[in-house]
């Protein structure tokens, strides 16, 4: 059976920046065509100004991890970045009753499926009440719509599908590291995988315009929901990997 080793420890906060952290989650597995394949999981929690948490894309929800995250604040935002990124909401709904379920266009479809409501459908522009420390675009597809994000303080770029960066050593099975090299998904060349890219092709000049604001963002660090994480080195800001990562729209 083909699996993928995850980002041990499993279902912590871990500390990227102040006010900012990753979740590990286990790995889930999806359907495609004749076979199911895996995929490891991530969070992004971020403390808002007024203390509240928002979290992105949520993971499995485990008591352990409640509790972690219960120390860190009050959940006052679920995020789906896309209608493939749902399938935690319900759960961290019932345990924060109170956050609200904002997501990207699309997401509504998988309201019955997954026995959640959202709250917000996100437009243009991030909500006011993220404080400003979060800013966001939505990159209009086919297929589906991804919002992606930064995190202003720490320069952190937060994106779902759009960026997939399996580490080979993570993957058992050379016939699977064979089939994610040729799908453009495996480290160090990941990128948007080269299924997705044929759904977003129709609009690709306003995934180009989306990559560029996210150049314009300058990132220092981009949080990927699969695969490991870049970080800028002493070169700066990220702009050529974002480059590289959506030279397909022309950019």
């Amino acid at each position: 059976m083909v699996t993928l080793t995850p980002y041990a420890p499993l279902n912590v906060p871990k500390a990227l920046a102040e006010d900012l952290w990753i979740v590990d989650g286990p790995v889930t597995h999806m359907r495609y065509l004749f076979w199911t394949l895996p995929f490891t999981t991530r969070s992004t929690v971020i403390r808002l100004p007024g203390g509240g948490l928002w979290v992105h894309s949520p993971t499995r929800l485990t008591s352990e991890l409640k509790a972690s995250v219960d120390g860190l604040g009050p959940v006052t935002d679920l995020v789906a970045p896309n209608k493939i990124h749902w399938e935690g909401l319900a759960a961290w709904k019932a345990a924060y009753p109170k956050a609200r379920i904002r997501a990207a266009p699309g997401v509504v479809e998988k309201e019955t499926d997954g026995g959640f409501t959202v709250d917000e459908v996100l437009g243009a522009t991030p909500p006011t009440d993220w404080g400003g420390v979060i800013d966001m675009r939505l990159v209009p597809g086919d297929f589906m719509t991804e919002a992606v994000f930064l995190h202003r303080p720490s320069a952190s770029l937060i994106l779902t599908d759009l960026y997939e960066n399996f580490a080979p050593d993570r993957v058992t099975g050379a016939g699977m590291r064979v089939l994610m090299r040729l799908g453009g998904v495996l480290h160090p060349h990941g990128g948007t995988p080269r299924d997705l890219r044929l759904t977003f092709l129709s609009r690709r000049a306003e995934v180009r315009e989306a990559a560029r604001a996210m150049v314009a963002w300058a990132p220092r660090r981009i949080i990927l929901s699969h695969g490991d994480l870049v970080e800028a080195g002493a070169s700066g800001p990220l702009e050529p990997e974002i480059r590289r990562i959506f030279a397909w729209t022309g950019l």
